[in-house]
């Protein structure tokens, strides 16, 4: 396994690389880096594949972007990461928000993908929940409340306590460039992208996942056509990390299955 950095785009850009053979791409998802896909990306090197797996601009070791992104502009980020590794035909594991970019990707650069496989994928604009719901209720009473003078020093300290409590931890521990990107990718809905994949995708999801609940899976799989949808009875959002060894053996007998 070795570490490398590369200038990508302007960004000095940290990725992880193991292996020979196939060209392998692994994408993780928000708050996560490449750390987060050791385990499985080892496995998966010495099965015969060259496994790469970069942390995205504004994670990990890599540079935070110099303005807020959109999934587009990961999208045309990775095609210049890939240019850079000489990543003509690969397959592509991606996780969460690294799913988002993946969806994009498979849609705009059909040829490039020998198969797709997502794992817990964001991209579906979720319906809003009870605690999404105060969540911006707050944000709106708390923009009036905080606004005399005398109160505003104290406003980020109780909007940040009131994101925690909320479970919106990510926005708590992003800087405001990252904290621009989370509005503008969650608001993006993928789902007009599903219908346009054209690569034969493999759809992993745990069952017990609460931050992109499993009904979402049976979405991805009646929309993208050539896919295969594998459910995990007793995992939640992150089986990369709660069992590398069954995800890896799943993603593994994707990838010598024939069409």
């Amino acid at each position: 396994m070795k570490e490398e950095k590369i200038l990508v785009g302007g960004l000095k850009i940290n990725y992880k690389i193991d292996g020979e053979g196939e060209n392998f791409l692994i994408l993780h998802g928000w708050g996560g880096s490449s750390d987060s896909w050791l385990k499985v990306q080892e496995i998966l090197a010495k099965k015969g594949y060259k496994v790469i797996c970069p942390d995205l601009p504004g994670f990990g070791k890599s540079k935070t972007p110099p303005r807020p992104w959109s999934v587009d502009d990961y999208t045309e980020w990775l095609n210049g990461f890939l240019i850079s590794q000489d990543f003509e035909n690969f397959f592509l594991l991606a996780h969460s928000f690294g799913g988002r970019i993946a969806i994009r990707f498979a849609k705009k650069y059909p040829e490039r993908i020998k198969k797709l496989i997502l794992c817990d994928s964001a991209g579906i604009k979720q319906e809003p929940t009870l605690s999404t719901k105060i969540f911006f209720w707050l944000a709106k009473i708390g923009n009036a409340l905080f606004s005399p003078r005398i109160l505003k020093r104290f406003k980020d300290k109780v909007r940040n306590l009131f994101y925690i409590f909320l479970r919106h931890r990510d926005y708590v521990k992003a800087n405001e460039i990252m904290r621009e990107t989370i509005k503008k990718v969650i608001d993006e809905d993928l789902l007009i992208d599903l219908p346009e994949i054209e690569s034969r995708t493999l759809i992993v999801w745990g069952q017990r996942d609460r931050i992109v609940p499993v009904k979402y899976a049976y979405i991805f799989k009646e929309n993208i056509a050539n896919s295969t949808l594998e459910i995990l009875p007793r995992f939640g959002h992150s089986p990369h990390l709660e069992a590398p060894e069954k995800l890896a053996e799943i993603i593994l007998s994707f990838l010598k299955s024939q069409n």
